[in-house]
């Protein structure tokens, strides 16, 4: 009985974070016409009708692309960044790491408008070319942060070593320090993915005419139609969201990197 309060809270907090998942799954599920829960009958109509709005599946192809190739581009741009403030004292390294973390930091509606304003519309930038860029950023803390992390577990003597015996600091770089880091990487790519692609504030604000991420898509179709499609493809992201992780961290130990 000592342990009851423990239990009660413990079981509030699962409810309140499982809670809306499994409204959510059990809405899609629903015999009926409308977005309801309980829902009336069950049925997985819905989660088939998913597959056949071409709106959703032009939007789901757009945000792979999104948090695919955003996600690599800051990757490539973050690894040598957390290499340089993790090997080498740098003047003003702890401003430079709070420039890097400023779009984690400021609210999405906020980068966005600003990208909106400042970048987008001063440069005639394509739809796309703006997503690409706005989610490359949003991406490029994490790249920076996870990356730094697994650096910060690889001794430094190891790639000395390999300099002293003849290899260059990109020869050293690429065959003893990428090597050794590379669940870091692979980390920071997934937790990059998963950002990117459930990306919402900044996308509404770059989002134009036909070109439009899966989110931002969800949002306007429920604008117009209130059937419980929008709830089934929600779960089905949310169990893709859910997979990617669970392999991650089953084969990476992801929670290690975050």
């Amino acid at each position: 009985m000592r342990n009851l309060p423990i239990w009660i809270i413990l079981g509030l907090t699962l409810t309140f974070m499982i809670g809306p998942f499994i409204i959510i799954i059990f809405a899609g599920a629903s015999a009926g016409d409308a977005l309801a829960f309980p829902p009336d009958g069950l049925s997985l109509k819905w989660y088939l009708k998913v597959f056949t709005i071409e709106s959703f599946r032009e939007s789901f192809l757009l945000s792979m692309f999104l948090a695919i190739f955003g996600t690599l581009t800051a990757l490539l741009l973050g690894i040598p960044a957390a290499y340089a403030l993790n090997r080498y004292k740098l003047p003003g390294d702890e401003a430079i790491r709070t420039i890097v973390a400023a779009p984690i930091i400021v609210p999405g509606i906020i980068v966005g408008l600003a990208l909106l304003r400042y970048l987008v519309v001063p440069l005639d930038f394509t739809v796309t070319m703006a997503l690409f860029l706005a989610h490359t950023a949003l991406v490029l803390p994490y790249a920076v942060r996870v990356v730094s992390s697994s650096m910060n577990n690889l001794r430094a003597d190891m790639e000395e070593a390999a300099v002293l015996l003849g290899c260059t600091r990109m020869q050293a770089f690429t065959k003893v320090v990428l090597p050794n880091i590379r669940g870091g990487v692979l980390a920071a790519f997934i937790l990059g993915f998963v950002t990117s692609f459930n990306q919402v504030p900044v996308s509404l604000f770059l989002s134009g005419p036909g070109v439009k991420t899966l989110p931002i898509d969800m949002l306007a179709y429920m604008e117009i139609t209130y059937d419980p499609s929008v709830a089934a493809l929600s779960a089905l992201l949310a169990f893709m969201s859910l997979a990617i992780v669970f392999v991650a961290e089953r084969l990476l130990g992801f929670s290690r990197y975050v």
